[in-house]
């Protein structure tokens, strides 16, 4: 039998799991996929520059061959898979399955996997005598099989679980068929250990690379809810472990064979549900977090009961065997909470989630807040327009004061008082310059707008700002307590750096001749008047000379305005231009429509579908009864000139017998005549004859 000294044949192993389409398939398939067989037993050398993230490679040359199955037949291949197996029976899955070298068995996302995984076990077991090479059976469970466990110490309720507590553990009462699973796994593995080592991984909650259980909040996060929801009292302990660590300790099992057949996979963090919340808050949405009843908890549609359970569960555990016999490089060993940097940068790049940031620059009245509005309703961005953005500046800091007001004593190390300062300071700015106010606070309010977390999450459009060159140097430019610019590099925030610019373009006549045309009620009271458009136009010609210009400043960076001359444009609200520029900004990275625009969606549809029948119907009324009174008309037309016919027809037959009676008037009736009188008063037997 091969230990970790003595590797049997590990060139070209396969390597059988189940749902490969599944968040924990997927991550470990592709993990192994990269991975060389054998490289777990050898020292690990100084990390190799990583492939670019989301980025999914085809396997490579001497690593694990992935077989899998997936639960959604119509989904295509993933480019880490070998095979995807198709069939109609589980007598045809194991004859695939038998020809692996390691099966590996998730049982922690789909209940109904249990059943299947028990099945795969027994059958190797049972088919010993025919199974020549030794075979790795690696069933992956789940840390709610111990969720019950009494403490190891009841005086001391911190000392952690460890694998040479297995024997002691007690399920959660939803898990006791994983229990019972595990069970199997490990009697079926001392039949024969030189054709069949079975191993059961009890995972922590995983999380990482997109997240599968910390989805729901990390999701409210980026969709920037105000609060997220920590379920009860949030100070229960939750076993974790980053899913590509967990596959590490999958691939150091495969390689290694180890003697311990019961391991405990989690890392060495021990954070409270409370402290999760609150760092994926902090780091990507409003900083602030709000306690919920259980009861609350469950009717959230976000969460299942299954992930309801496993976010309550409370235990410490270590990973013994793992950390002391196992060589992995480690991604997250310390936990989610010290990694969350890393963590929400995986998730947004595996989720496509990167914020999307552009720039619509141009005269006034060229049109640019209308093409803004609508590319920010299509991509579901930020729409930044200056004096919006002080507006709601200036709103914040008036609450923010307002508490030094009331007497609130409030944890903000004296962010009230900043604030109420900084708002006396301008409006003492705006006195001093006819009540506009100071450039450097129009910069300052604009930096924190597009470095606040809802426009680091979506993304934002920028509307008409900045009007100057020297506005976007320092708009885009570091801070000064920021590190220095690489030398050779550009000094610019690239967080903040549009991805398009465009710049839409006019001439004067057309743009006078536009505002014009525009209804006295929405001139009203704006700029938008025949002296202030050319007061205005004067001024952008002026800030935007042929050699310094914000375009000039744009190219200088490499990032090139698209131009596009909106005088072409003849479609109603621009469509054109947004069209256009909606293709150089690419498809939407965000979740789609939320559930309520979903049914807003369908409602509309349902609307324009209930009215285009009506007027389909009401217009097959309409034909219809031009039809009837064009067949009535032409009814009375054919019957008119049918009459007419016969009229005619008769005339001219009366015309015509005129000869004819004249004839029989002359020469037959008189004889005729007498004929039948004499007839009547003879009264022969044949008349005819008579006549004749």
């Amino acid at each position: 039998m091969a230990n970790a000294d003595e590797p049997e044949n590990l060139s070209g192993r396969r390597v059988f799991i189940n749902c490969v389409d599944s968040y924990q398939g997927k991550n470990i398939a592709k993990y192994l996929s990269q991975s060389v067989v054998g490289a777990s037993l050898e020292e690990i050398e100084e990390e190799e520059e990583g492939e670019e993230e989301g980025v999914v490679a085809p396997p490579k040359e001497g690593c694990f061959q992935v077989i899998g199955t997936v639960k959604d037949k119509t989904s295509p291949k993933p480019p880490f898979v070998k095979e995807i197996l198709n069939y109609d029976s589980k007598e045809q899955l194991y004859e695939h399955m038998v020809e692996c070298d390691i099966i590996i068995y998730d049982i922690t996302e789909d209940p109904e996997q249990i059943d299947e995984a028990v099945w795969a076990v027994s059958e190797l077991n049972a088919d010993l005598d025919r199974i020549e090479k030794m075979k790795t059976f690696i069933l992956i469970s789940s840390v709610m099989t111990w969720a019950k466990s009494k403490p190891l110490d009841p005086e001391d309720p911190e000392i952690p679980f460890t694998e040479d507590d297995y024997r002691r553990r007690k399920p959660h009462p939803n898990f006791k068929e994983h229990v019972s699973a595990e069970k199997t796994v490990m009697k079926v593995g001392k039949t024969n250990k030189n054709k069949l080592v079975t191993y059961v991984i009890a995972t922590g909650l995983t999380y990482g690379a997109g997240e599968s259980i910390f989805h729901y909040l990390f999701k409210a996060a980026w969709h920037n809810t105000p609060e997220l929801q920590i379920f009860g009292n949030g100070e229960n302990i939750i076993p974790s472990i980053h899913i590509r660590d967990l596959a590490g300790v999958i691939q150091n099992v495969a390689d290694s064979k180890p003697k311990v057949r019961y391991l405990v996979a989690v890392d060495d963090s021990k954070n409270p549900l409370e402290d999760i919340v609150k760092v994926v808050s902090q780091t990507m949405g409003s900083g602030k977090t709000k306690p919920i009843s259980k009861e609350e908890a469950l009717l959230s549609k976000d969460i299942e009961q299954a992930d309801f359970d496993m976010l309550l569960v409370n235990l410490r555990m270590d990973a013994v065997y793992v950390k002391e016999n196992m060589r992995i490089r480690w991604v997250c060993e310390t936990g989610i909470v010290e990694n969350i940097e890393q963590i929400v940068k995986e998730y947004k790049q595996t989720r496509n989630l990167l914020p999307i940031r552009a720039l619509v620059i141009g005269p006034p009245a060229v049109g640019k807040t209308t093409v803004v509005k609508q590319l920010c309703e299509r991509y579901k961005l930020h729409h930044l327009t200056v004096k919006d953005v002080i507006n709601d500046a200036m709103e914040a800091l008036q609450r923010s004061s307002a508490r030094t007001d009331v007497g609130e004593e409030e944890e903000d190390d004296g962010k009230a008082q900043e604030d109420q300062e900084l708002l006396d300071a301008i409006n003492e700015s705006k006195e001093e310059d006819s009540g506009r106010i100071g450039e450097n606070y129009v910069l300052r309010f604009m930096k924190e707008k597009m470095r606040s977390k809802p426009c680091q999450n979506q993304g934002f459009i920028l509307d008409g700002y900045p009007k100057t060159m020297e506005q976007a140097r320092d708009l885009f430019a570091m801070d000064d307590e920021e590190e220095e610019a690489e030398e050779g590099k550009a000094n610019f925030d690239r967080t903040m750096m549009p991805d398009t610019v465009v710049s839409l373009e006019a001439g004067d006549e057309f743009l006078q001749e536009r505002v014009m045309n525009l209804p006295e009620s929405v001139v009203a009271g704006t700029h938008n008047t025949e002296d202030g458009l050319r007061r205005r136009l004067a001024e952008y010609r002026n800030n935007n000379t042929e050699d310094e210009s914000v375009a000039n400043y744009f190219d200088e960076l490499e990032i090139h305005p698209e131009k596009i001359d909106v005088t072409q444009d003849k479609l109603p609200m621009m469509k054109e231009t947004v069209d256009k520029i909606a293709k150089l900004m690419g498809d939407p990275r965000n979740y789609g429509l939320t559930p309520e625009e979903l049914e807003e969606q369908r409602r509309k549809e349902e609307v324009e579908r209930l009215q285009k029948a009506a007027e389909e119907k009401a217009e097959a009324e309409r034909r219809e009864a031009e039809e009837a009174g064009l067949r009535r008309s032409q009814q009375e037309e054919w019957t008119s000139r049918l009459n007419e016919v016969k009229r005619e027809e008769y005339e001219l037959l009366e015309a015509q017998s005129i000869p004819l009676r004249n004839y029989l008037m002359k020469h037959v009736m008189p004889t005729l005549t007498q004929g039948l009188i004499d007839c009547c008063k003879v009264r022969p037997d044949d008349a005819i004859d008579f006549l004749v």
